[in-house]
């Protein structure tokens, strides 16, 4: 199994929405632009938000496991994904790599 990177490449933030709709939160998504966690495909890195885990798990573990072009040709790197978090308020978009 491959190791993987996943790099935190832009979080966006949507005020009027999180306004209308979200409840006060004392601690809101804590990860920041350019933060790069590491993952033997398995396990959870150390602080990371655990929906994302189980948003970004399946296309980590393909990759860990040698798979490649889970999008077809959209991707330069046909062993790295394009994966963003399901918050719709604060979405992260994330890049999962193989790490060689």
């Amino acid at each position: 199994m491959k190791n993987c990177r996943i790099t935190v490449l832009k979080i966006a933030r949507h005020d009027d929405l999180i306004e209308k709709y979200e409840l006060p939160l004392e601690n809101p998504c804590m990860m920041s632009e350019g933060q790069v966690f590491l993952t033997n495909g398995l396990e959870k890195p150390e602080n990371f938000c655990d929906s994302t885990w189980q948003t970004l798990f399946p296309f980590v573990m393909t990759l860990a496991c040698g798979g490649e072009g889970i999008y077809g040709d959209w991707m330069k790197n046909p062993r790295s994904a394009m994966v963003s978090c399901n918050d719709g308020f604060r979405p992260v978009s994330f890049l999962v790599e193989v790490v060689e």
